[in-house]
């Protein structure tokens, strides 16, 4: 789902352990671990639940095909 993708926006915990202002290597090593291993959980996470709506969206077509249109038919009526 590349829509869903945004590399270039830290996550929200990122500077959790940081004061701002901070050099990245103020970080303890402990701290930087334990979020490149939540990252590398989360990327698994969402691949196997894009992997998950691509296999019901082979089961069950017509219900893929509901779902497309209303998706299609929401956005169409989102004001900007």
């Amino acid at each position: 789902m590349p829509d869903r993708d945004f590399h270039d926006m830290p996550s929200p915990g990122a500077e959790r352990g940081a004061k701002r202002g901070a050099e990245p290597s103020a970080v303890p090593q402990r701290e930087r671990e334990r979020e490149a291993e939540r990252r590398r959980r989360r990327a698994q996470f969402l691949r196997d639940l894009a992997e998950a709506r691509q296999l019901r969206d082979r089961v069950q077509p017509r219900r893929a095909k509901t779902a497309r249109l209303r998706h299609a038919m929401r956005m169409r009526t989102f004001r900007w």
